[in-house]
């Protein structure tokens, strides 16, 4: 296991977005606490990611680590939710992340599961002022706490060496989601804190995708992520992008 710390100043970090999920860092691993929902959808959201790489690198996805020796940017890792499953799919992980709290969580997860991956508290423009790019780079869950999204866009791009593979997933700007990311997740289930959130911040397939383009990535695949209501379990839904999406890019 290794931990960086540097100091993280960025025009794209919303200092307030940090230091929300810092309050609650020590609850990452807990499955049933803040971070409930994102374990609940965690499984879909690794299956999209190994299939996508798998099919753009040519590798055997029956394989035990499909992913060995690619080198995968995990951008916003928080806990390490995402980035232990690409270790153990055989991927040299890096995870970076603006809230230490949150890095410190993860690397000590990380070493009592026996698992080596890079983890750094620091921004995506730090990292890519260093030079440093990757065979696939993952942005989940980050681009709606973002203060910029044009130039955190163009950041993470950077990132991504030619040819490689990038996967985006965020929330829908529609009023659906609205009701059911915030009224319903934060209000009535309680399942997040109040004001994770901000319902203005949500990004479009569209405006994502332009951002996208601008910044030599075509679109590969997209697809919707939806929950049945009746015993929680998520599933990838091409026809229903309204509320959490899910995309994958190649940069040319």
């Amino acid at each position: 296991m290794e931990i960086h710390q540097n100091t993280v100043a960025s025009a794209t970090i919303d200092p307030d977005e940090i230091e929300r999920f810092s309050r609650i860092s020590s609850q990452w691993w807990d499955l049933d606490g803040k971070f409930k929902p994102l374990h609940k959808i965690g499984p879909v959201r690794i299956w999209f990611i190994r299939d996508q790489i798998v099919a753009h690198y040519g590798r055997d996805a029956s394989g035990a680590q499909p992913l060995r020796d690619l080198t995968l940017l995990d951008i916003g890792c928080g806990g390490g939710l995402i980035s232990e499953p690409m270790c153990r799919l055989g991927a040299q992980v890096t995870g970076i992340d603006a809230s230490a709290q949150n890095i410190g969580v993860a690397g000590l997860h990380a070493q009592s599961s026996g698992l080596s991956i890079d983890y750094r508290a620091t921004s995506a423009e730090a990292l890519a002022e260093s030079g440093a790019k990757y065979d696939a780079v993952l942005a989940l869950e980050i681009i709606e706490h973002v203060a910029d999204i044009p130039a955190f866009v163009a950041t993470c791009c950077n990132l991504l060496k030619p040819g490689g593979m990038m996967i985006w997933s965020t929330l829908n700007r529609t009023p659906k989601a609205y009701l059911l990311a915030i009224l319903g997740a934060e209000y009535v289930l309680r399942w997040l804190p109040r004001g994770t959130h901000t319902w203005s911040k949500f990004v479009r397939p569209s405006e994502l995708c332009l951002e996208l383009r601008k910044n030599g990535i075509d679109l590969v695949e997209m697809t919707g992520a939806t929950m049945n209501p009746l015993n929680f379990k998520w599933e990838l839904n091409p026809k229903d992008l309204s509320v959490n999406y899910i995309l994958s890019g190649k940069k040319t």
